[in-house]
Order: C-alpha cells, then sequence, then structure tokens
C-alpha cells in the first residue's frame, strides 16, 4: 500500500469527511495539521493546493476531498 498523508486544517468540515473516509476504507494515514506545519502548508501550495483537504497518496497530490481519485491512487472500489 502506498504511503498516505493527510493535511488538515481544524474545524474543517471537508477534512473530517476525508478522514472518516480513509477510516471507513481502513487506510492508514498520518494526519498532519497545516495550521500548525508551515513547511507542510508551503509544500501543499507549491502543488498548487490552496485550500484543505490534500490528500497525498504516494507521491501523486490530490487537492481537496475527491473520493474518486483517492480510489484510483488507491486501486479500491
Amino acid at each position: 500500500m502506498k504511503p498516505v498523508a493527510l493535511f488538515t486544517l481544524p474545524n474543517c468540515k471537508w477534512c473530517d469527511n476525508a478522514k472518516a473516509y480513509l477510516k471507513s476504507k481502513k487506510i492508514r494515514f498520518n494526519q498532519i495539521d497545516v495550521s500548525r506545519n508551515k513547511e507542510a502548508l508551503k509544500d501543499c501550495q507549491k502543488h498548487g493546493c490552496n485550500g484543505a483537504p490534500v490528500i497525498l497518496i504516494g507521491n501523486r497530490w490530490i487537492c481537496g476531498f475527491d473520493k474518486e481519485k483517492i480510489n484510483k491512487e488507491l486501486g479500491i472500489k
């Protein structure tokens, strides 16, 4: 399984949805709060993501909570 990182912000409904979705699919992930980690925020912005959540699967950046892209990258249905 590819490593998964979930970049989130506090009180973000879409971040909570992404977290719940990954958990429901039993996907292990590392959660990073970009309000506390400015380097992570810069990485997200460098890859064209200006909102939250941002999901990094392997070396593929997904801006926003996009189930279709997440499933494709992880090879799940």
